[in-house]
């Protein structure tokens, strides 16, 4: 089967090649979220219409300017190794300094964005930059056009969940099907880590507490479910600390004829194991 080439799919011209730059977007800085999580945060309305502001169209770069006006940009964030996403294109009006860049949206590619995944071997150079679309342009080949927007990674088994709490809020607020079934009539032991100080705490998920999918909806409400230690942390630092800071993952999972009681005393287990009272987030 042949390869389809990205510009199959943009059908640009000689010149508009010329005059395009490509934007291929990892992470904010060394330790910063991906550019990944952080569209997955934005509305369904913002992602249809290319306009999720802080996932591209960066102006400056080390004291440098990235775009002109006029120039077409074509913006891609790394969903995995080789594979990116196709998020926004636009044509560049004006480049405020050390500022994003103010573009009119190319509205013949909507139907592309979140939905358009290309391959493409970059490497891990830089967390964010821009390169003029030719010389990446013959290396993109098309691996999927999706049917819907892309809405994150399936449900990888309960071992091996392990999420920031922009991705447990989109999993919740959007309904993703296989994470909702795996998470809604589940009880369990579960861990919620800040990445910021390495604190932890550990928590359950039982007939009286609620499923996992109950307990782990009332932090992204509230940043805390109700826990003391919590509380504070959102009072103290605000909530936008946890939406930074927070991960969320299972520790042992179980089905509903489990007693409840086997959980509380598997869950009383870690936090002596993990010594969260002494030195993490567990009040008792």
């Amino acid at each position: 089967m042949n390869e389809i080439k990205l510009n199959d799919i943009l059908g640009l011209t000689t010149e508009e090649i010329q005059n395009s730059k490509i934007e291929l977007n990892m992470k904010a800085g060394p330790e910063g979220e991906s550019y990944l999580e952080r569209w997955l945060s934005y509305d369904n309305y913002d992602k249809i219409n290319g306009i999720c502001s802080e996932c591209g169209y960066w102006g400056w770069y080390g004291g440098k300017r990235n775009f002109q006006p006029k120039q077409w940009v074509f913006n891609f964030v790394r969903v995995t190794g080789n594979e990116w996403l196709f998020i926004s294109a636009g044509e560049i009006v004006e480049v405020p300094m050390n500022s994003c860049a103010k573009v009119d949206v190319l509205n013949k590619y909507k139907p592309y964005f979140g939905r358009l995944i290309i391959n493409l071997k970059k490497g891990n150079t830089f967390a964010r930059y821009t390169f003029n679309l030719k010389k990446y342009l013959n290396e993109c080949t098309v691996m999927k056009i999706l049917p819907s927007l892309y809405d994150g990674e399936g449900f990888p088994g309960y071992d091996s969940v392990n999420l920031s709490f922009k991705q447990l809020k989109s999993i919740i607020n959007y309904g993703k099907r296989d994470w909702i079934a795996a998470l809604e009539n589940q009880k369990a032991v579960y861990l919620i880590t800040d990445k910021h100080n390495g604190k932890m705490y550990v928590g359950s998920a039982t007939s009286d507490k609620g499923m996992l999918l109950q307990r782990w909806r009332s932090y992204i409400e509230n940043g805390h479910g109700g826990n003391k230690e919590l509380i504070a942390i959102v009072n103290n630092k605000g909530f936008e600390y946890i939406k930074t800071h927070f991960y969320y993952s299972i520790l042992e999972n179980y089905n509903l004829r489990v007693d409840d009681l086997i959980i509380l005393e598997r869950e009383t287990w870690w936090k002596t194991i993990l010594q969260t009272k002494q030195f993490g987030y567990n009040y008792n």
